[in-house]
């Protein structure tokens, strides 16, 4: 990626725009607590303003190229946002019937599922030294809930929720390795313009079915609406799926698990939540995960990104 500023050519490098990328997802959580609307609408408006922000950029700049979209591309980009939208949507609800402990937990098994899918589907080999830095981040990113130590019985209600944030872990290792698979052939904007409009597509049929209110939110929501759209949705989901053009899908689905590390920090300095030893020691594990991971990936490949 290159950015021209006053004449001055400045590369961008794809781990950079990943690091910054995970850093502007962390700030949902914040800008998600802040909001007194329900998770659905959130989500639904979130990707709704996204879109109004990426599409007039597509059809300025790459018209022609969704005249050129094949089916296949179409299609699969289409299954991208419908599982993005499952993912939100499962998540949120999870959290109304388990523990966070527990829903943060299984929801960022997630890299378990892309390392799986991208050896059988896309071939990408999975390393003995990528294996331990994924197994690493998630034992971090556990570590990082058990410090909410939130504690919910074990019921039918209990495994509901267990499930569904299962659900949600898959859903969103369907939408990176989707995104991997056609960013190697489809340019960013019209790509993520068709995912994401499939992605509020589903979400506006779920906040139909749940009853919920379409436009009764006052103008702090709104704003907040907005926020939730240019951070996580622009600079983080739409930075995400430039990378993944240029990095193998593991490798961002365990630098993703660095958004719990940012939303703690952002916490601290917003809420004035303070994290206790387990989570701090949590983030540090996560991290030494990341940096397992995409230094054995630089090795491999014998060039920086």
């Amino acid at each position: 990626m290159s950015l021209d500023v006053k004449g001055a050519d400045l590369e961008v490098t794809p781990l950079t725009a990943l690091a910054f990328a995970v850093f502007a997802a962390s700030t949902s959580a914040i800008l998600v607590r802040w909001s007194h609307a329900p998770s659905s609408v959130a989500a639904l408006y979130r990707v709704v303003f996204t879109t109004a922000i990426v599409a007039p950029i597509a059809f300025v700049s790459s018209r022609e190229e969704f005249a050129r979209l094949s089916r296949r591309d179409l299609g699969f980009a289409v299954v991208a946002g419908v599982a993005l939208a499952v993912h939100f949507a499962a998540w949120f609800e999870s959290l109304n019937h388990t523990s966070v402990a527990a829903s943060v937990t299984l929801v960022q098994t997630q890299p378990i599922f892309v390392a799986l899918g991208a050896a059988l589907v896309l071939g990408e080999r999975v390393s003995k030294e990528t294996a331990i830095g994924i197994a690493v981040a998630i034992v971090g990113a556990a570590a990082m809930s058990l410090g909410d130590a939130g504690e919910a019985p074990i019921s039918d209600a209990t495994m509901y929720g267990n499930a569904l944030a299962l659900l949600g872990a898959i859903t969103v290792a369907g939408y990176v390795l989707a995104g991997r698979s056609i960013r190697q052939r489809v340019s960013l904007f019209p790509y993520v313009t068709v995912v994401y409009t499939a992605c509020a597509a589903t979400l506006f049929v779920l906040v139909g079915v749940q009853g919920h209110d379409f436009v009764a939110y006052p103008a702090r929501e709104w704003v907040l609406f907005l926020g939730m759209a240019v951070g996580p949705g622009v600079f983080g989901h739409t930075v995400i799926n430039w990378v993944l053009e240029h990095l193998e899908s593991v490798v961002v689905s365990v630098a993703w698990l660095g958004e719990p590390v940012g939303s703690t920090i952002l916490a601290l300095a917003l809420l004035a939540e303070v994290p206790d030893s387990i989570t701090i020691a949590g983030g540090l594990i996560v991290l030494a995960g990341i940096y397992v991971t995409t230094i054995e990936r630089e090795r491999r490949r014998g060039t920086p990104s």
